[in-house]
């Protein structure tokens, strides 16, 4: 027996010694009697310059109440649970711990001391510091973004809002949390809402809509809304995180330069026709041929107008481009023009023109002269975009085959002007105009951030 309690004295002993954690033990009146290696990599001391020494030497003078209230509870019987306290290093450095004291008693039953395991804190406390670091740094953002903000779980039920949206809607989380939002939307787009932003949920798609919300004056304003799915490293939602931003005076000045354009755009589709009107009516009894030149170079002008005006001068598909401008040679081309290239490439407004115009003038000679004057005769017109970034190229190309031999013009006139200068200066590129055997090639090349819209 006494073999067997010797042989547990020592597992015990050895378990104390390798233990992780720092474990003391102290008399009822706090001097240590055992000191293992976890408490001298802890606070610095040796066993040798502990053992015998009172444990309030590692104890901050400000809290020396706490070691009377553990021996008069420990004197008591009573077990300290775990909390969290300070104690000094040998170098005074402060050391954050949790704490756990138990009673030691002798055979009898007897308390005679106390048994006190230490789990070294530092690094949590830096954890938990930059815990609420970042969480002041997050409400910092959220609360002072213009935007009204909010997250929501992986199913979509939103469970926190900014600052912004409650001063916005004055609503309360409790009244907006889930799907309350629905609320504050104008009950003639929450239909609308709903349904793509489920869409949204359900497939973990980026969400983006525009609808208005009502505010605490009971107007409702436009928002433009995103919402972004935070995903684990399997790709799995985890939470939703999205933005209302206001709108409305944006929209409202969109709309008043929208009525502005179609005024200016009306009164130069007027203006086009006066001038058109006026030149007909002095030109009457003149050169019917340089009255139809002149009458068919407004008429492209003015197609040209449609097309950008139609878009807000946003720019213009190309494949239209060239459709309106050669449309004037009618059923002549039918089946002799091929148009070859990105169908959607669009053209930046002033380069639009320059190209139109010389599309136009091309299919005006090829008519007369070239290859659509004769039956034989085909056109292709290709374009396309070589390269990727800074270095991307813009190529266009108008080719004429079967038509009769063209030859170069002994003078150079406003068609020149259209087909080839006009073109070189506004795109910022080269233009070659050759006449060969078989019939006409125009080709075009330019820088592509100069004619193309990204």
């Amino acid at each position: 027996m006494d073999r067997d309690r010797t042989s547990g004295d020592a597992q015990l002993a050895a378990i104390v010694q390798h233990s992780s954690d720092a474990i003391v033990s102290k008399d009822l009146d706090g001097v240590v009697r055992s000191w293992n290696a976890a408490a001298e990599r802890l606070f610095g001391w040796s066993a040798e310059d502990m053992i015998g020494q009172s444990i309030r030497r590692v104890i901050p003078a400000d809290r020396q109440d706490e070691e009377d209230a553990i021996l008069a509870r420990i004197r008591g019987g009573e077990i300290v649970p775990k909390f969290e306290t300070l104690r000094l290093h040998k170098d005074g450095t402060a050391i954050p711990l949790a704490v756990t004291v138990s009673p030691i008693r002798d055979a009898q039953g007897h308390v005679v001391g106390a048994s006190k395991i230490a789990n070294d804190l530092r690094e949590m406390v830096d954890l938990r510091r930059e815990l609420r670091e970042s969480q002041r740094q997050f409400e910092a953002l959220a609360q002072n973004i213009p935007q009204l903000a909010w997250m929501a779980d992986s199913k979509g039920w939103i469970y926190w809002y900014n600052q912004r949206w409650y001063d916005y809607t004055g609503t309360t989380l409790e009244q907006m949390q889930g799907w309350g939002w629905k609320a504050v939307h104008h009950p003639d787009h929450v239909d609308r809402v709903v349904e793509r932003i489920q869409h949204a949920w359900d497939t973990g798609e980026d969400w983006e809509d525009t609808f208005p919300l009502r505010g605490t004056d009971g107007n409702f304003r436009w928002f433009l809304s995103r919402a972004s799915a935070l995903k684990d490293e399997d790709g799995k939602v985890v939470l939703w995180c999205g933005t209302n931003t206001d709108v409305t005076e944006q929209r409202e000045a969109n709309e008043r330069i929208g009525l502005l354009m179609n005024e200016v755009n009306h009164r130069a589709r007027n203006m086009l026709a006066t001038v058109q009107a006026i030149l007909r009516q002095t030109m009457r009894g003149s050169d019917s041929a340089l009255l139809e030149t002149v009458d068919r170079r407004i008429a492209a002008l003015s197609a040209n107008h449609d097309l950008l005006s139609d878009q807000n001068w946003s720019g213009v598909v190309l494949r239209d481009l060239v459709a309106s401008q050669v449309g004037h040679v009618g059923e002549l081309a039918h089946g002799r023009m091929a148009l070859s290239g990105p169908d959607h490439l669009r053209l930046q407004p002033r380069p639009a023109e320059a190209v139109g115009l010389a599309i136009h003038e091309l299919a005006t000679n090829a008519l007369k002269y070239g290859a659509l004057s004769t039956p034989e005769g085909r056109v292709t017109v290709n374009w396309s975009v070589e390269g990727r970034g800074e270095d991307a190229l813009f190529r266009m190309e108008w080719r004429e085959r079967g038509g009769p031999r063209v030859e170069p013009p002994s003078r150079s006139g406003f068609g020149s002007v259209v087909i080839a200068r006009n073109p070189r200066m506004t795109l910022g590129g080269t233009v070659e105009w050759n006449p060969e055997p078989d019939g006409v090639v125009w080709t075009v090349s330019a820088p592509a951030s100069d004619v193309v819209l990204a």
